[in-house]
């Protein structure tokens, strides 16, 4: 509708200054034209705004020219007080800044939408951590923030997964991410995206030097590449198992990260199928968990390192 999007551009110009008619027409999805057409209408509802054209120009509203629009939906009231990640706020230190906001965007909320706004936060609340992920290694995100936020390169001693020791990276920050309650540094080293657990960060430095981003590229572009290079990788183990009926429930949600489709339930059978990935053979050792509830029907590698596994298992405690 015109009055949402006259609305929209009024924010964005409050927000950003001078904005390219282009970059509005793009990010509202109409032609350029319309974009000066809406100018014309604000300017007529005796909103201060101006256009100028050339190189340099853009749309722009009068030097301290401020508006506060509580125009919100009753939808859009409720969005604003579903809060995502309970911990993401605390790890950055804004929980109190969170709780100050929210009080003062209630205030500002037309009066009908407030009861509505109020209800939702005692009613709605969303979790992102997963289940029984046990406890986590608490993550210090002081340097990292400052490195985001003040465009400076970091130096960091990182371990990964499996290695005992950490290795020395100087990367170029891009933001921080949370993913499922982890907080992850996404970040370029010598021109290529890579991704840091957080809580794997053993020690972090600001450089004097200011970061060396890719031109044109942006947070949300380099967590999806990075996403996706996670998601689709080909080179993991694949494992078909059997697991007994009455332990379905429970190992859908133990290997929920490793299940590569629903398990193949005829509603009858003792057994059920499932198939798995895994990013390293021994990996599937996961299994000894189920015990003999769970059989590796295929391949016969994964079916020997489990019994390897098990073996092992036995002989500690034979030694007993």
């Amino acid at each position: 509708m015109k009055s949402d999007r006259l609305l929209s551009i009024l924010l964005l110009l409050q927000t950003r200054g001078r904005v390219p008619a282009p970059e509005l027409a793009d990010r509202l999805e109409v032609s350029v034209r319309t974009i000066y057409r809406d100018v014309e209408a604000l300017s007529a509802a005796g909103v201060p705004v101006y256009a100028e054209r050339g190189r340099h120009g853009g749309i722009e509203l009068l030097p301290g020219f401020r508006t506060d629009v509580t125009g919100l939906t009753a939808d859009e009231s409720r969005a604003l007080f579903v809060l995502a990640a309970q911990g993401a706020h605390a790890a950055l230190g804004l929980d109190a800044a969170l709780g100050s906001a929210l009080r003062k965007v209630m205030a500002a909320l037309p009066a009908p939408h407030r009861p509505a706004a109020e209800v939702t936060s005692r009613r709605v609340l969303v979790d992102a951590s997963r289940w029984k992920s046990g406890p986590r290694q608490a993550v210090d995100l002081d340097v990292l923030q400052d490195a985001v936020f003040s465009d400076r390169r970091l130096r960091l001693r990182y371990r990964h997964s499996g290695e005992p020791e950490p290795r020395t990276y100087t990367v170029d920050p891009y933001g921080l991410v949370a993913k499922a309650g982890v907080w992850y540094l996404v970040a370029d080293r010598r021109g290529g995206p890579r991704l840091f657990r957080a809580d794997r960060v053993h020690s972090a430095r600001l450089l004097d030097e200011p970061v060396r981003r890719r031109a044109g590229v942006e947070l949300a572009d380099v967590w999806e590449l990075l996403r996706r290079q996670v998601e689709e990788r080909g080179n993991e183990v694949e494992v078909t198992v059997r697991v007994r009926r009455e332990l379905l429930d429970m190992f859908r949600r133990m290997a929920a990260a490793q299940l590569t489709a629903p398990p193949e339930d005829d509603g009858a059978s003792e057994w059920v199928t499932a198939r798995l990935a895994y990013p390293v053979l021994r990996a599937v050792r996961q299994l000894l968990a189920f015990s003999d509830r769970v059989e590796i029907l295929d391949p016969p590698e994964a079916r020997a390192e489990l019994l390897a596994g098990a073996r092992s298992v036995a002989a500690l405690y034979e030694q007993g």
